[in-house]
Formats: C-alpha cells, structure tokens, sequence
C-alpha cells in the first residue's frame, strides 16, 4: 500500500493510531494537529523511524483558511493526495440537552460536520478522475452514538455522528464514478484522552465492563478497520459503515 494519507486530528487517539499504521503500511502520511505540536512530533517522529515519509502540519481542519492551508502544504511537500481520514472532532462536557449552550453546539457542528465536509471537497478536487486524478479514498470517523443518541450525555455529539453516517452514504454514491471511495467507521467505547476533555476521564476504565467483549477499546484496533476500509481488499467496498464497538450498541 503506498500513496499520500491526510489524517485530520492525527496527533493523538484514534487519528495517531491510524497515521502510525499508515506508515508502516507504506503511505505517505499527513500528520494534521490544531494545538498540540509536540504530540504531532511524536507520531511523524514514529513513523519516520520505521522508514516512511511523514510531516506535520498545524491547521484549523474546520475552516476555510485551514484547510486551503492544509491542502497547499500537501500539495507542494509531499505530493498528489490519494487518502483521507476524516478524524478531526470534539467532543463537549456531557450533560442534558436542556444545559447545552449555542456557542458549544455552533463548535461541534463546525468541528464535526463542517470540517469533514470542508476537507472531503479539497480531497475529491485532487483525487477524482472527474477533476484528472487517480482516485482514491475516504474514511470517516463517526461513534456509535449515531445510533444510539447517548441519551443524557452526548446527544448533540451524536447528532453531529448522525449526520456523517447520511453524509458518508451521500457522498458515496455521488462519486462512486469517480474513483473514489467512501465509508465510515463507527467507534464504540474506545480508551483514548477524549474522554478527559469531556470530564469523564475514568470512562473508560469504569464501563469497559459493560461492553459485551468486556472491556473498552484501543485505538489501534480501530485504525485496523479504517486501514482496511482504504486498502484494495476493501475495492468493492462504498457507502459502507463498520460498527467497531465490542458488540456495543
């Protein structure tokens, strides 16, 4: 497998686990980070030492500035696009809806929605035969909460998974003749540091227990479906959704 891989919010969790996997899979990869260099460092860091090409690049993934910045430092340092993963999200201090204010919810939306949407546009303009590309691949990072509605905590989180799950099908079936693939993965209960940012630390040591596989999951196995979803074994593969949850949900 080789080619060039972007990873929106690839410093840390699930975005790092599927650019370190990338690189040992032979891709170019695209380390994107909004605020943490230093961890960014560690995953280009990582890959390079296992023979691969990778650079970081600090951007705002959910902006138009950002991602024409993003997009034109790909372009001229590493080459013509041929992946995408659509990782880059937020996830707000849980509560009810009834407490949510709108300055949280215009963040998630641009964060969750905007974003993948903004850096999908930039990717088909490179990758589709439509435009003089080779095709190419898209994945989008989505939660179990699209099918659950995570009642009581993270509605409009899941409201914002929701509505990646429709534009993964969409845009599927919009460029399907384009060379370009898309799908999604759904992760469930997974032990990374956006629990932390939500309050809830401990979350996954505490309800790994709840999980019908009996503990939460790590981000390396996540990135193993994400992988696969852009790899020629998945080439039959679009408009698909992998629930990746340990029998949750």
């Amino acid at each position: 497998m080789s080619g060039v891989l972007l990873v929106t919010g690839g410093s840390r969790g699930i975005g790092a686990a599927c650019a370190r996997l990338a690189g040992q899979r032979g891709y170019t990869v695209c380390v994107n980070y909004h605020r943490s260099l230093a961890d960014a460092e560690n995953v280009v860091s990582d890959i390079r030492s296992n023979g691969a090409r990778a650079m970081a690049v600090r951007a705002d993934a959910a902006t138009e500035d950002g991602v024409r910045h993003l997009f034109e430092v790909i372009d001229r340092e590493l080459g013509s696009l041929s992946a995408l993963i659509n990782n880059a999200a937020v996830l707000p201090h849980h509560g009810r809806v009834e407490a949510i204010e709108d300055t949280v919810l215009a963040e998630l939306w641009r964060v969750n929605l905007t974003g993948p949407v903004l850096c999908s546009r930039e990717a088909i303009k490179r990758m589709s035969t439509r435009h003089g590309g080779k095709g190419g691949g898209i994945v989008n990072v989505s939660s179990i909460g699209a099918r659950v509605g995570a009642p009581g905590m993270f509605v409009a989180y899941a409201a914002s998974k929701g509505a990646i799950d429709t534009f993964t099908w969409g845009l599927a079936r919009e460029i399907a003749d384009e060379g370009i693939r898309v799908n999604a993965v759904r992760p469930g209960l997974i032990d990374t540091a956006m629990h932390a940012s939500a309050g809830l630390p401990n979350q996954a040591a505490e309800f790994g227990s709840t999980v019908p596989l009996g503990r939460a999951g790590r981000p390396s196995e996540v990135a193993e479906a994400i992988l696969w979803l852009l790899s020629e074994q998945a080439s039959y593969v679009t408009g698909a959704t992998i629930d990746v949850t340990g029998g949750r949900g």
